[in-house]
């Protein structure tokens, strides 16, 4: 990586921290290329350079969400070893809490085009697992069904966590995550 390249690559990153930091105090609706760019300490013409206006970093921000979580998915092989799907699960409530937009859109109706696009992105993923399953038709069917109810349940399960203001410890919301996966859905996946 060159030098530019990697002072457009950190000037990146110091916008989407900027972002995250600014999400803590306002609203969506409220933040403004300013305070970014304060948060970010920036020039103007620094965040113009990697995005059009707020709703450009908005995307960009929705489409590394999609990413990041797409990238935990593909890491975790379901087994049934309690320790792997507990520290899974405790990776994706890490990244929720740490990510204050994906948990804005977990807790919003706002979140319509971001979940748009994750169920896309999951529906792919599930579709890929599928297709690599060396069964029936229909055990491949009910595996994606299944496998789309764990997605499900997770994303109810982390609604409930950001609502409460994750007054649970990450801990335990993924020893719970682990626990139904385990004994409600791998049992079926067999």
């Amino acid at each position: 990586m060159n030098e530019l390249d990697e002072r457009y690559s950190t000037a990146e990153e110091a916008i989407y921290d900027a972002f995250f930091l600014v999400l803590k105090d306002k609203s969506l609706d409220k933040v403004t290329v300013s305070d970014v760019i304060k948060k970010a300490g920036i020039v103007r013409s620094t965040f113009y350079n990697h995005y059009e206006n707020i709703p450009a970093l908005v995307e960009a921000v929705e489409d590394k969400t999609i990413w990041d979580i797409f990238r935990l998915m593909e890491s975790f092989h379901p087994k049934d070893d309690k320790d792997m799907c507990q520290s899974y699960f405790l990776a994706i409530c890490n990244y929720t809490h740490k990510n204050p937009f994906l948990a804005n859109l977990l807790q919003s109706p706002r979140g319509d085009v971001f979940f748009e696009k994750a169920i896309t992105m999951f529906h792919r993923y599930v579709t890929d697992v599928t297709s690599n399953t060396p069964n029936t038709p229909q055990s491949r069917e009910r595996f994606s069904y299944l496998i789309a109810s764990a997605i499900g349940s997770t994303i109810g399960v982390l609604h409930k966590w950001i609502a409460e203001d994750f007054a649970s410890p990450a801990e335990t919301v993924a020893e719970l995550l682990a626990q139904v996966f385990l004994s409600g859905i791998l049992p079926y996946l067999s």
